[in-house]
């Protein structure tokens, strides 16, 4: 069934739950959800603040997530999680899509506030033992007792789904062929959360409020959850390892006193480098959504950007050092395009400065989100104006010198295992060219001595 209009959801939702639906306005959209909020006014009763998750339903939404999500959130509560309370759901019926009505409890979700606002300087404290404790509770609900719980991460095998998108991704090979040759021995099958980290944690003055986005749960080993929220890609530029916001060590310990087995450092190591090859391949599949035509967003094709990211992050936890950095972009020796001015650089500029100074001050809720999603898309292009040539010169230079004519021979001989017994200088022409990928869609991410 095609989405429906705003009014339309609104119109058929109040049928459902027996009420008036009130000011729906688009919170955020994720990887397989779009996240509103609403006041539900009803008959003799007092005003509802309720959130509404529809599932995008073209992306790849597996069925039966919904009812799975009711029951996991349920066992979640009987379990002590923090977890907002079900109030209905829906399955296939005129919404347009699979949809959960949940109680809003009060708190921030946005992880640069959390990590960085002095109002929430208490929270940060407690986070990590709080965190430790969840994912205790989380892991002794049943995966049997939870009916529609995959048996197993669908994302598991992570290179299954580059295949299919039909990328090259030599520095995503060299990850996975790290992971398989450095696999730990498998943890007790529990249920996993899939998703727990920043982001998905509404925070209160004094800590955790609530555990969100459930969607991605499946049973697995408890390390799983650990790794994916010690991930470089969740500490939203904070200096803990655990989120931005703790270190390991508390939460390791916090996790074991609330009933977690005792984890080595070594096996939280592996998923984190697991969960970053992972996110990767979870941008080319939201950026591949785009590309299709199945849901054409700047959203999501902006986010096939922050591969190189996790790229970068992933040399990092390796403890790979990047070779040398692309040359300066030179302004001679070129041809000069007979447009004049504006250049296509001072276009893009202009258009991005209309929607920084203008489009984005007068929107609000997810317009003004998507209109920052716009300026910085723009941004990203005008920087490969200037340095996309520079940028594609110097890596035809470093698979030059390892004897590879391109992208596809290279991840082919990783994955082959032709470069098992000698990586570390394929690994370090890989970093420098996600550093000078960097330069491009994110300069801010990377360190000021890599920049």
């Amino acid at each position: 069934m095609a989405r429906r209009r705003g009014d339309e959801i609104a119109a058929a939702l109040g049928a459902h739950l027996g009420g008036t639906v009130r000011d729906l306005h688009r919170l955020s959209g994720g990887a397989s959800r779009v996240t509103s909020a609403f006041e539900l006014e009803s008959p003799g009763a007092a005003p509802r603040r309720l959130i509404l998750q529809m599932d995008r339903g073209d992306i790849g939404t597996q069925s039966g997530k919904v009812p799975m999500e009711r029951s996991l959130l349920e066992a979640a509560h009987a379990a002590g999680v923090p977890v907002p309370a079900v109030v209905a759901m829906g399955v296939g019926d005129d919404l347009g899509a699979d949809w959960l009505v949940v109680e809003r409890l009060e708190g921030e979700t946005i992880p640069r506030k959390i990590l960085r606002d002095a109002q929430w300087s208490g929270a940060r404290s407690a986070l990590t033992a709080q965190c430790g404790r969840a994912l205790a509770a989380i892991h002794t609900i049943d995966p049997g007792s939870v009916d529609g719980l995959p048996a197993a991460d669908p994302l598991g095998d992570p290179l299954s789904f580059l295949d299919a998108l039909g990328e090259a991704r030599p520095a995503l090979e060299l990850g996975a062929r790290w992971l398989d040759r450095h696999r730990p021995a498998t943890g007790p099958r529990v249920t996993v959360h899939g998703d727990f980290r920043c982001g998905n944690f509404l925070v209160g003055p004094e800590g955790l409020r609530g555990v969100l986005d459930w969607e991605l749960a499946h049973a697995g080993d408890p390390a799983e959850d650990i790794g994916w929220l010690c991930a470089p890609a969740w500490r939203f530029g904070g200096g803990g390892e655990v989120g931005g916001f703790g270190t390991l060590h508390e939460l390791l310990g916090s996790y074991a006193a609330a009933g977690g087995e005792a984890m080595e450092r070594d096996r939280v190591h592996w998923w984190q480098v697991h969960a970053t090859v992972k996110w990767a391949v979870i941008c080319s599949l939201q950026a591949s959504a785009h590309l299709s035509g199945a849901t054409r967003s700047v959203e999501l094709a902006a986010i096939g950007r922050r591969v190189c990211e996790s790229e970068w992050d992933l040399f990092t936890l390796l403890g790979v050092a990047p070779g040398e950095p692309a040359p300066e972009p030179v302004a001679t020796g070129n041809p000069v395009a007979p447009f004049g001015r504006p250049t296509a650089a001072e276009l893009v500029e202009a258009v991005r400065e209309y929607l920084e100074a203008d489009v984005m001050e007068r929107s609000e809720g997810g317009a003004r989100f998507e209109a920052r999603v716009a300026r910085n898309a723009l941004a990203i292009v005008e920087r490969e104006l200037v340095y996309g040539r520079d940028v594609a010169v110097a890596h035809a230079y470093r698979l030059r010198d390892l004897g590879i004519s391109d992208d596809a021979a290279l991840a082919a001989a990783i994955r082959a295992g032709d470069f098992d017994d000698g990586w570390e200088p394929v690994a370090a022409a890989l970093a420098a060219s996600a550093r000078d990928q960097l330069l491009v869609a994110n300069p801010a991410y990377l360190p000021p001595a890599s920049a």
